[in-house]
């Protein structure tokens, strides 16, 4: 097989450039996917039906739906309500925040949930309020157990990041499909951008896996 490496050097200042925003799109998303995914997952563990019902609708609708369609509905139907002309960027940043809140959320009412009732008693009776139960005894040890299904997600929401290519966001995946574009080749622009792919998820599996070592043994 012809392997072209001059299509690589060529476009490696882009595949760079594609490659810092999918970094910058990914903990974008991860941070505001986390902050969201834990209001909503307390939401949906509450006691009264009709606030319950909205966030298990919220998770229902975005677990349920291609991730690709929402991030068409939201650039094409959410933003230009808010702006004249949308970012692309900032639209992907805002359809994997919203999809990744739904998956972060189950992460944390599965991980609080799987504490032993007696804990909450416990710290109830010592005189804390239930916010402050949850603060320092609840979710202290469930966040431990939740390190590694919020590695499956972070990985998962790299990966998904490359479905910005729909609405001309220009990631890493977006380059690739330039390149392959401009020449008509296939193997060296794929194999670039999924070789790039493996490096950040591997990376990030390693990071997460020390992590879980870590706090395991604490």
């Amino acid at each position: 097989m012809d392997f072209r490496f001059d299509i690589i050097i060529e476009y490696a200042p882009f595949f760079l450039r594609g490659l810092l925003l999918t970094i910058g799109v990914s903990i974008a998303a991860i941070i505001s996917g986390l902050i969201l995914g834990l209001i909503i997952g307390l939401g949906k563990m509450s006691t009264n039906r009709l606030i319950r019902l909205p966030f298990a609708w919220y998770i229902n609708f975005f677990r349920g739906t291609p991730l690709v369609v929402q991030i068409l509905l939201v650039h094409f139907g959410v933003m230009p309500i808010f702006f004249a002309q949308p970012s692309a960027t900032v639209s992907l940043i805002v359809s994997l925040s919203l999809n990744s809140a739904a998956y972060v959320a189950e992460i944390f009412r599965a991980g609080i949930q799987s504490i032993d009732k007696g804990q909450m008693e416990a710290a109830r009776s010592l005189g804390m309020t239930h916010a402050q139960a949850m603060r320092y005894i609840i979710l202290p040890q469930a966040l431990k157990r939740m390190i590694p299904p919020f590695a499956n997600e972070f990985i998962v929401l790299i990966k998904d990041s490359s479905l910005g290519l729909v609405i001309a966001a220009p990631e890493l995946m977006y380059w690739g499909r330039a390149a392959q574009g401009q020449y008509y080749r296939v193997w060296e622009p794929y194999l670039t951008v999924a070789f790039i792919y493996l490096l950040l998820t591997l990376s990030l599996s390693k990071l997460l896996h020390y992590l879980e070592r870590k706090y395991s043994t604490q």
